[in-house]
């Protein structure tokens, strides 16, 4: 009957107006074979009632067991335990909704929770490296086994530079998921971001890595014109990171309306297909890229930033090898 009620009614209200009925019905037949049978009315009656109770308790624990499931997954989510989940949730009731919506909510905060404890990890990782290598020269330096020279002092100042640039980037990070700086767009022409963008690239770059701009005059993207050349600085720094030696980027863009169509594409390895969604995540980088330097931040922020522009980035093949990956960011006449 317990099966029978979950399954086939709908609405718990029905349910448990059908779980009274039948209270009620069993209690007068009780009361009834029990008047016949000579038991004295009074007695009767109790003993009816508490034969009704007994199957309404018995029902109504069979239909709300996933409110105590709930309570228990919840007291354990209180104490740190997360990711449990409740039984019910083939029911087409109310308590159904809710024991889907509840596990919904726990994988989620699951998520949430693993994501912080790879973002502690990997910031106390990513902070740890640079800083070790650089006490270790200051030591080597205060103790005489190394000299003062400006190779040394070149070396400690890249060291703290990429400790800047991993601050300034969870910085970008931060303020970006709250959204707590302004955002504001306007068209603007990408030629000439991504212009700026190649010549920033080619200060940085191996001389035996060519980098080539390839977009029309005339194409128009509205948007806020700094955020997309980091998001495009971003692409570039790891097309180029990832290239081999000698190799080749290649920056363009084109019309596809009602998009404007940008791709970076290198030469490098690629991105396996199951990673490219995964390489935007915060801190994450395939196996390859481990030792480039990178702290796994940049593909995060670019994310981020284009989805507040409403377009979309993702990762492609480019052929046998290479990577391309394309942003679309809405176009302007």
């Amino acid at each position: 009957m317990i099966a029978w009620l979950q399954r086939r009614v709908g609405p718990l209200k029905t349910k448990l107006g059908l779980v009274i009925l039948a209270g009620v019905l069993v209690s007068d037949a009780a009361a009834l074979t029990a008047v016949r049978l000579g038991v004295p009315l009074p007695l009767a009656a109790i003993a009816a009632a508490a034969l009704a109770l007994a199957l309404v308790r018995l029902v109504a624990r069979g239909l709300t067991w996933p409110l105590r499931e709930m309570a228990e997954a919840s007291r354990a989510m209180a104490s740190g335990r997360t990711g449990a989940q409740v039984g019910g949730v083939d029911r087409t009731d109310e308590i159904g909704e809710l024991a889907r919506a509840f596990n919904a909510m726990s994988a989620e905060l699951a998520e949430v929770d693993r994501q912080r404890r790879d973002l502690v990890a990997n910031v106390s990782h990513e902070l740890r490296t640079p800083l070790s290598a650089l006490q270790a020269r200051l030591e080597n330096v205060a103790d005489g086994v190394e000299p003062a020279d400006r190779e040394t002092i070149a070396t400690m100042l890249g060291q703290v530079r990429r400790l800047g640039r991993l601050v300034e980037q969870l910085l970008d990070l931060s303020r970006l998921e709250s959204q707590g700086e302004p955002f504001t767009t306007a068209p603007f022409a990408v030629r000439g971001v991504l212009e700026d963008v190649a010549r920033e690239a080619r200060l940085s770059a191996p001389a035996d890595v060519e980098l080539e701009v390839d977009a029309p005059e005339g194409l128009i993207v509205r948007g806020a014109p700094e955020r997309v050349h980091q998001v495009v600085m971003n692409l570039v720094e790891n097309a180029v990171r990832h290239s081999p030696r000698p190799g080749r980027v290649r920056v363009t863009a084109a019309q596809a309306d009602p998009w404007v169509r940008i791709e970076v594409v290198d030469e490098g390895p690629g991105i396996p297909p199951e990673e490219s969604a995964r390489v935007f995540e915060r801190f994450y980088r395939a196996d390859r890229a481990r030792a480039s330097g990178g702290a796994g931040l940049g593909l995060a922020i670019a994310r981020w930033i284009v989805d507040l522009h409403g377009g979309d980035i993702r990762a492609e093949r480019a052929g046998p090898r290479g990577c391309r990956m394309v942003v679309e960011l809405p176009g302007a006449a």
